[in-house]
């Protein structure tokens, strides 16, 4: 499927072949034993911010004919240079399984002995990862958001293997255990019956804010409740099911319409709860933030239209599709986003709104690619030499939206953002 105009795909044919261009050698760096969050060391195993990522762009370009397979080569090398982290800070963005991603988007077939070592590591990591979420059910205690999340946690993973194996038992081993995740926890806290499942022990935001201490209802896609709705109902509308799961998609989908908020311009979530907000029935935020992928109103949007879609029902999927197009209207809104990467910027928007365009029952949200489009090939005029590469976070994440507008064709890599 193809949005653009003729001018504006052969721009973005340019652009992504001079963002890609910029990326085509892996820079030099000496990474010494640092390790930290960020350090080039990291860098190399990670999806969003470093090479890994960088590789699904050239492993694709490669797959269309529009390079040869040099610059995937020698970014795969970069990223399996020390030995990939499967330990805790593992997940689909970072360590073992984002290469597991990377090597299965970007070339397929091409490394057979590592993706099945990489295939047989994610296994058992999953495998760990849901005998150790169910005992924390079975002690009703609450689940960290690394736990279930889209970047660490079992959300990611399912995500991974649902575009990889989705006929297999495993991915619907991690399907049951969302379901159960869905369900209320008789933990002992504060919190009590009245907090979700998903309510996490830890929150980003309690550094911040002392009213996070006592954890926090996230209802973003990248961390939160809307992540799982996406996976659950991706997979069911590719009829991977499980017992419970249609009375899970509904469970969030209630969820979300309890603290869906109204505006003038129109409906729009908390990105995050507290338990002082849970227990008020009311969120602090005052409107309407960033409309971006992770925390905004398109990726929640998003996710209900698949839940609308998995469940055959038409007014939730009106009201996902209307809430998407009124923000896409909004001026104050667009005006929040600043840069140009898939997490928070205008590539994440520009993605979101393709998917969810070709699933709708009407053309108003389609009717705004073509500005959207224009925003985004004005923003990567601005991309610095040098800038962050990853995918998720960099620059590549912007070469790949531009390559994917201007093919019509994208390969699978969505499937790391549950758009589709």
């Amino acid at each position: 499927m193809t949005v653009l105009e003729t001018g504006q795909q052969a721009a973005a044919e340019a652009m992504a072949d001079h963002l890609a261009a910029d990326l085509t050698v892996p820079p030099q760096s000496d990474h010494g034993d640092d390790y930290s969050p960020g350090s080039p060391r990291w860098r190399d195993q990670s999806l969003s911010k470093g090479a890994a990522g960088v590789a699904v762009l050239h492993g694709l370009r490669a797959r269309y004919g529009l390079a040869d397979d040099k610059p995937v080569r020698a970014w795969l090398a970069r990223a399996t240079r020390d030995d990939l982290t499967a330990g805790p800070g593992a997940g689909l963005w970072f360590g073992s399984p984002a290469l597991a991603f990377a090597l299965q988007v970007a070339a397929p077939g091409g490394y057979p002995g590592a993706t099945s070592r990489l295939n047989d590591g994610v296994t058992q990591l999953v495998r760990t990862r849901i005998a150790a979420a169910h005992a924390r059910i079975d002690a009703a205690q609450r689940p960290s958001q690394y736990e279930f999340d889209l970047t660490r946690g079992l959300v990611g993973l399912g995500a991974h293997l649902l575009h990889r194996d989705p006929g297999g038992d495993l991915v619907r081993q991690v399907l049951a255990y969302l379901v159960r995740l869905t369900e209320p926890v008789a933990a002992a806290d504060e919190a009590g019956a009245g907090a979700p499942g998903w309510w996490t022990s830890d929150s980003s935001a309690r550094d911040r804010d002392p009213a996070f201490a006592a954890g926090e209802a996230n209802f973003g896609m990248a961390h939160g409740c809307s992540g799982l709705l996406a996976l659950l109902s991706l997979a069911m509308r590719q009829a991977v099911t499980v017992d419970g799961q249609a009375a899970a998609i509904e469970r969030i989908c209630r969820w979300l319409e309890d603290w869906r908020q109204q505006a003038p311009a129109g409906p729009w979530w908390p990105e995050r709860i507290s338990l002082p907000e849970l227990h008020a029935g009311q969120p602090h935020q005052g409107g309407p933030l960033r409309p971006s992928w992770c925390y905004g109103t398109p990726g929640l949007a998003r996710a209900q239209q698949l839940a609308a879609l998995a469940l055959g029902d038409r007014a939730r999927q009106q009201a996902a599709e209307d809430a998407l197009a009124r923000c896409l209207a909004d001026p104050v809104q667009l005006a929040r986003i600043s840069d140009p990467a898939l997490c928070h910027g205008w590539a994440g928007l520009l993605m979101t709104v393709r998917h969810a365009a070709a699933d709708a029952a009407t053309p108003d949200i389609a009717a705004h690619l073509p500005r959207l489009v224009d925003t985004l090939l004005t923003q990567a005029r601005h991309v610095p030499p040098g800038a962050l590469p990853g995918l998720i976070e960099g620059s590549a994440g912007v070469a790949l939206t531009l390559h994917t507008l201007a093919t019509g064709t994208h390969g699978g890599w969505p499937a790391c953002l549950l758009l589709g």
